[in-house]
């Protein structure tokens, strides 16, 4: 069994430490799909968390230990659950 199979078969522990809603610390993340300074998108073991807010900035990143360390003005945490869309790319166009 390869070593990045080993790892993702084990699931983060997943938290969320909000301190003053102007830093917040993520564990369990397994990739960030999108940030800018109003939203970040981060794929976790617990599904999709959206950060919305304002100057939002990403102080610290490891995915090696899935550890997330975001500061600004935070206004809303929110979980989208993770759908996995079955099919390739044309059949998704072709329903």
């Amino acid at each position: 069994m390869a070593y990045e199979e080993k790892y993702k078969q084990a699931e983060l522990p997943h938290n969320v430490i909000m301190e003053s809603r102007k830093k917040i610390s993520v564990s369990g993340v397994d990739d960030v799909e999108s940030f800018d300074e109003n939203e970040i998108v981060m794929s976790t073991s617990q599904g999709v968390l959206i950060v919305r807010g304002r100057e939002l900035r990403i102080e610290k990143l490891s995915l090696d230990s899935g550890d997330v360390v975001m500061e600004g003005e935070i206004d809303r945490l929110e979980y989208e659950d993770d759908v996995k869309v079955s099919g390739g790319l044309f059949s998704r166009l072709f329903k």
